[in-house]
This record gives C-alpha cells, sequence and structure tokens, in this order.
C-alpha cells in the first residue's frame, strides 16, 4: 500500500523545504507540494513537524554471545526499539571466536538477523588470522556486501587483534576497498591495570573506569590510526569516549588522513560519577567499554561533533539485565560489558543537541543517518529523502514529550542509561521500507520484514590511492 506523507518540512543532512513524499514499493515516488493520494493510500499528517531520513545506528550487538552469556535483546525486539525511536537501520557486528572460521560466523549471524523487523548489515570482526582469514574476507566484500572489518584492540585472552593482526588485516582492506574500523583501548595495559586494581581490593563496579583510564584510549587510537596512515586504508574509530582519542583523530584529519569517528549517545550524556552509585545494580548496569567518562571529556566530544571531527553518533546496544551483570559482585572484571540506547539515540541528541542550540536540524540528520550511509556506502539509498531512496523515514514531532523509562520503553533491559530523563522531541511515525512500523506510540511492525543491505567496496577511493602509490614508488638507487 502506498503512503503519503502530507503536509511535513522535509530534514536532510542539506537542505530543509516543506513538501509531501509518496511512497510506493518500498522506494520514495515523488516529493513535491500538494501531491494527490493514490486510491487506497494511507495517508499520515505531518503537519507541523520534520519528515527526516530514518536513522541509521552504526554499532549495535544484537543477540552478541559475550563474556559468558547472550545479550537480551535479539534482532527482532532491538530493530523494533530502533523503530519505536526513529532508527530503521542498524549495522551490527559478525564477531568470530579466535580460531572460529569467518564464513561459519557470519553464516550463523545472518540466521540470528532473519527476525529483525528493520533493515540490518554487518562489519565483521577479524580475531585471529591466517590465510583463510584473508580469503574469507575476500569472499565477504565480493559476494556478501560487507565493506567494513572490525579490530578489538581490548579483551585480551579473547577477541584482541594485536599489531600483526591490525596490520594483516589492514593491508588485505585496502586491498579489497574495505574500511577497517577500531574499537580503540590498550589491551595489555587494561589486563595489567584490571589485576592491580583488583589487588589492591577494588572489586565493585568503580573498579571498571579505573582500568581503562582515557590515555588507554589515546595511545590505541593513536597507534590504530598511525598504522592505517602507513598501509594506506582509511579508518573509522567507534565509540569514542575521551578527549584523547579525539585529539588522535583530529591530528590526523588536520594531516589530510581519511580518518571517521564516532561517539555514542551515551558518552555525550552520562558522567562517570554513575560507577561510585552505592547500589551495585545501578552502578553494574552502566559497565561498558570504554567506560562513561568525566565532563570535562564530554565537552571534548561536542565539540567534536560541532567541529566535524567526530562524524557519527552510536549506540553500542549490548543489552544484559542485572541477574546478567550480577556475575561480576564480587569481581567488576567479570560484569558482562554493555549498556542500551537504541530507542532513545535520537530523542536524547535532539533535545540535548537541537534544542539547546549544539546542533542544527541539518547536522542531527547528517550525524544520525547521512553521514554513517556515506561513511559505509549506502547513500543515497539509505540516509537521504529523494526519489529513487528507500522510504525509511521518521516523522519527527518537535513538541511531543516524554520522560524515558526502562518501565515504558521497548528495549528488552531492565535498566536505561537516561532513566528520568524528560525529552522534548519524538517521532511519531517511523516508516521501514515504505511502511508504518510505528505511530503514535504503537508499533506496527512484521516479524522478518528487515532486509539485509549490500554495502559495495570502496572502489574509486581505493583505484586512487593504487594509483598514487605507483606514482610515488620508490626507485632503487644504483650504485
Amino acid at each position: 500500500m502506498a503512503v503519503l506523507i502530507k503536509g511535513g518540512t522535509i530534514v536532510t543532512a542539506e537542505h530543509t523545504w516543506r513538501a509531501d513524499v509518496l511512497c510506493d514499493d518500498g522506494k520514495i515516488q515523488a516529493i513535491d507540494t500538494d501531491l494527490d493520494a493514490p486510491n487506497g493510500a494511507e495517508i499520515v499528517d505531518a503537519g507541523g513537524q520534520f519528515v527526516m531520513p530514518g536513522g541509521i545506528d552504526p554499532h549495535t550487538h544484537m543477540q552478541l554471545p559475550f563474556m559468558g552469556t547472550v545479550t537480551s535483546e535479539d534482532f527482532e525486539t532491538g530493530t523494533a526499539a530502533g523503530l519505536a525511536g526513529g532508527t530503521t537501520m542498524i549495522i551490527d557486528f559478525v564477531i568470530p571466536n579466535p580460531q572460529q572460521n569467518v564464513m561459519e560466523a557470519y553464516n550463523q549471524w545472518r540466521e540470528w538477523a532473519e527476525k529483525s523487523v528493520a533493515d540490518y548489515s554487518f562489519h565483521v570482526a577479524i580475531t585471529w588470522w591466517d590465510e583463510t582469514v584473508a580469503a574469507d574476507m575476500e569472499t565477504l566484500v565480493r559476494k556478501k556486501g560487507v565493506n567494513s572489518f572490525k579490530h578489538f584492540m581490548a579483551y585480551k585472552g579473547a577477541i584482541m587483534a594485536d599489531d600483526e593482526i591490525l596490520v594483516n588485516s589492514f593491508s588485505k582492506a585496502i586491498e579489497l576497498g574495505a574500511i577497517v574500523t577500531c574499537h580503540a583501548e590498550n589491551g595489555e595495559l587494561v589486563y595489567t591495570l584490571q589485576q592491580k586494581i583488583y589487588d589492591m581490593g577494588i572489586t565493585g563496579p568503580e573498579g571498571h573506569p579505573l582500568s581503562r583510564p582515557p590515555e588507554v584510549e589515546g595511545e590505541a587510537a593513536n597507534r590504530a590510526i598511525r598504522i592505517a596512515e602507513v598501509l594506506g586504508v582509511p579508518i573509522y574509530l567507534v565509540h569514542n569516549s575521551c578527549r584523547q582519542s579525539l585529539e588522535a583523530i583530529t591530528r590526523a584529519r588536520n594531516e589530510g588522513q581519511r580518518v571517521y569517528g564516532e561517539v555514542l549517545a551515551g558518552h555525550l550524556l552520562v558522567d562517570d560519577s554513575v560507577y561510585r552509585d552505592k547500589n551495585f545494580e545501578v552502578a553494574a548496569a552502566h559497565v561498558m567499554s570504554p567506560p562513561f567518562r568525566s565532563k570535562e571529556h564530554q565537552n571534548a566530544l561536542w565539540h567534536g561533533l560541532q567541529s566535524g571531527n567526530l562524524q557519527t553518533t552510536a549506540t553500542d546496544h549490548c543489552c544484559f539485565c542485572a541477574d546478567q551483570k550480577a556475575a561480576g559482585k564480587d569481581d567488576f572484571r567479570l560484569i558482562p560489558n554493555g549498556t542500551a540506547g537504541v530507542e532513545n539515540r535520537m530523542e536524547v541528541l535532539w533535545h540535548h543537541g537541537v534544542s539547546t542550540g549544539r546542533l542544527t536540524m541539518n547536522e542531527f540528520v547528517a550525524i544520525t543517518s547521512a553521514n554513517a550511509a556515506k561513511i559505509f556506502n549506502v547513500f543515497p539509498r539509505k540516509g537521504n529523502i529523494a526519489v529513487g531512496s528507500d522510504a525509511d523515514i521518521v516523522v519527527w514531532d518537535p513538541e511531543a514529550t516524554k520522560t524515558i523509562s526502562a518501565k515504558t520503553h521497548q528495549q528488552k533491559i531492565d535498566f536505561n542509561i537516561f532513566e528520568g530523563m524528560t525529552v522534548k522531541g519524538a517521532a511519531s511515525h517511523t516508516l521501514s521500507r515504505g511502511k508504518v512500523a510505528y505511530a503514535n506510540g504503537q508499533l506496527k511492525t512484521e516479524r522478518g520484514a528487515g532486509r539485509y543491505v549490500d554495502r559495495p567496496p570502496y572502489a574509486s577511493y581505493y583505484d586512487a590511492i593504487k594509483k598514487r602509490r605507483e606514482h610515488n614508488k620508490p626507485t632503487a638507487v644504483k650504485r
């Protein structure tokens, strides 16, 4: 059935104008003033509201096996929660165990994701290395629509990628036309500090941020960036939480390097005082990596968004309930790392970004959808309001108010890091592939309606890199 969005103001990353939007067959079919509704079309009244590209959360972990348990949110419930908050696409992570065949892991995640109610794609983590991994990377890029590979520089003894893995994987990525992404924390330092702090008798959640200070993140960010610089591969750093990693990104971008930075809504708004809460459940609920930082770092991250040195916002949506977090009751090192946010990202960013003047509406669209679509090569199919683009659209009511709470959210978790926060501005309607999937507080989702999104490699950029290398190739000195 066709859907006509009537009377709204369209906002993209570049433009703002009044027009109606006609959606049919999963695509935007027409954009104009005073469009007529086809016979039988559903009409969405967007008067007084903004019509924007649906959000893209480029960093989620649905149904993730991690630290001896599995996240409470699966692909169906997680993508549904996203739709309730205006997010119409996620990019999740395939994370093979060390020595696990990469394609085996990829196929397992694809199977888990078949129940998604909104569109999804995958980054694939490189957690070990041999020639079979290189071959699987090629298969993923050439045949499976994957163009990004993740590297965890933390979690020693589990999924940590050391420098040898980084060099091998980065080199293969540049060959294939893929981008590399990194979780930047020095795993050796974290491991050492965790043991030291635990031996000092600090066993509660307050030990978590002490074992992962900002310098640990800054060092790893700079190292990953410099390895990428030498090899000539673009790099995307996930969940930057501190001034030190932002400075590493800014410095490299000022030097002309292709470096992109992501920040979580939580890192912009939640500070490290949460780890000193006397209630273990509250403090443990906030344990994620990198940890929440002091307000000094929050201010720096907002400035990073405003300056364009951070391009995307995400959630690292990774849900563990109180009974799962209790595994670390006597040892902070055993608390499963992760918090939620896919449902509230756009609401809190609008309230604390647009409504405060930190961000324009167009910048809001850029950091919640368009930039991610461009960096991961699905623009203008996603992240845009244009004829021919996917009809993934959020109708945004700037006057709507709500108080965020675990008692009322759609996310499948018993805690919300934004608990009690009242926000102004929220989705009234969310369209996924041209169908109204959320309307005025009610989900209208269909299990399995989400589709896997292929993301092609970056041929033109990499061809340019190869030409530059040929031009600058050193010549042997005759003696």
